[in-house]
């Protein structure tokens, strides 16, 4: 028999250690480490799905020969967006989310609307007969897509080899194991293993590989880190389930920009593409409502108007609330001791709430300016004008510092009805705004744009 011994490692980054430890030294976390057994055997290589691995030898770059490979069109104008322009082949794509957020469902319905393809569906969590329920809502016109419930990764490989697709699809790793490792599956070294096996299959074999994770309470992908590190693209699926809108981010990609967004709706038959969000994220009821402000925000080259909503009031305890949904609590309370400081509207004695509309999270500083005039229109209790957005970044002495994209912005505003836009004050020297049938107010400092919004 083969000498077995354990090891303690770390659930969070996956350092090993002799024994227990209470801290961390590599990532700092407390109570992270667990007990593993492994055995002398866990070193053999696994048997890849009839792909022949070659030693590779060291070569000039400059005799390297390319070829222009086409990507995959997943058929989702989205989905192509936050991951390039299509999967690439032999790229292996780790998608995570919330449970009951929607990945198996994104997954699945990308896959039935890819034709012409040979694709492969590995579940470890579903029965055939549950996927084949969710297909036919999905997609009653069901593709030629193989599925199979599997959760050892040498049997995976087997039916690889026997089927030889053109994409596989793994839902998810932390449900699957190799016999090489004694640990149960989801564990640090099973996660680690059976995701370096399926990159080497797919660097060998060219074929692309979409795998499907769980993510841990702080909402990170659950497993080691190096997990994120061997894959080459990493996207989030998020949003808030109450909601119906669903957000798709890359948080890392290799072949593309990480600066793109997807947006999904949520509906009985799937997830549908919102092409035009700013629509479906803008209420039409606010005229005459104190508190909202329209923001045009930028998410990677895509502008979208959103409704910044708050709420002020006296606190009704000794310490004011502060609490923000969708906006970075941190930066609201920079932006309310900069209208105390700089603007001098007393707020520390109140409570204050903000939320943006539609449940999603937005990461652009530019909208600023439409989070202070909210607090501002709420705390006075005058209603902005219905057609008036905005976009700025404020800084700690109060002026309004400039954005970038102002030109698609504006463009955005206009197409959607808005008469009138509020800017930082720079020059627009460049920008081709010639034919642009609205009024552009340009601010150098918060004063300026409360002048602007509240003149009555």
């Amino acid at each position: 028999m083969a000498k077995t011994k354990s090891v303690y490692v770390c659930q969070n980054c996956g350092n090993d250690s002799p024994k227990w430890i209470g801290k961390c030294p590599s990532c700092g976390e407390w109570n992270t480490y667990v007990e593993e057994i492994i055995s002398k055997e866990s070193k053999q290589s696994i048997q890849l799905a009839g792909i022949q691995v070659t030693k590779e030898k060291p070569v000039l770059i400059s005799q390297v020969e390319t070829t222009e490979e086409s990507r995959i069109d997943t058929h989702s104008g989205e989905l192509n967006r936050v991951l390039g322009g299509g999967l690439v082949p032999g790229s292996l794509v780790l998608i995570g989310g919330e449970p009951g957020i929607g990945k198996s469902t994104l997954v699945l319905q990308v896959v039935l609307n890819i034709r012409n393809k040979k694709i492969l569906y590995i579940s470890g969590e579903e029965s055939v007969k549950q996927i084949k329920l969710r297909a036919e809502r999905l997609n009653p016109d069901v593709a030629d897509c193989y599925v199979v419930s599997e959760t050892s990764l040498e049997q995976i490989f087997v039916h690889i080899s026997n089927i030889n697709p053109d994409l596989v699809v793994v839902d998810s790793i932390q449900t699957v194991s190799t016999e090489t490792i004694e640990s149960s599956p989801g564990s640090v070294s099973q996660v680690r293993e059976c995701a370096a096996a399926l990159l080497k299959y797919c660097k060998s074999s060219g074929i692309p590989v979409l795998l499907i994770g769980h993510i841990n309470k702080e909402g990170s992908i659950a497993g080691p880190k190096v997990l994120e590190h061997i894959v080459d693209t990493v996207l989030q699926f998020e949003g808030d389930q109450h909601y119906m809108y669903r957000i798709l981010r890359a948080i890392k990609n290799r072949f593309g920009s990480t600066a793109e967004l997807g947006i999904f709706e949520m509906q009985h038959n799937g997830l549908r593409e919102v092409n035009n969000p700013s629509e479906l994220l803008l209420s039409q009821n606010h005229e005459g409502l104190s508190g909202v402000a329209i923001a045009s925000a930028v998410e990677g080259i895509r502008p979208f108007l959103i409704e910044v909503q708050s709420l002020v009031s006296s606190a009704a305890y000794g310490t004011p609330q502060r609490s923000s949904t969708g906006f970075d609590l941190r930066r609201l309370n920079m932006l309310l001791d900069v209208l105390e400081k700089r603007v001098g509207f007393k707020l520390a004695q109140k409570d204050v709430f903000l939320n943006i509309a539609g449940g999603i999270k937005v990461n652009d500083p530019a909208i600023d300016l439409a989070v202070i005039s909210a607090i501002l229109s709420s705390n006075v209790d005058i209603a902005i004008e219905k057609h008036v957005c905005m976009a700025g970044e404020v800084g700690l002495s109060g002026e309004i510092r400039p954005i970038n994209r102002i030109e698609q912005r504006i463009r955005e505003a206009e197409k959607l009805g808005f008469t009138k836009m509020i800017i930082p004050n720079f020059d627009l020297k460049g920008l081709n705004l010639g034919n642009i049938n609205m009024e552009i107010i340009r601010v150098k400092k918060v004063e300026e744009a409360f002048r602007v919004l509240f003149k009555k």
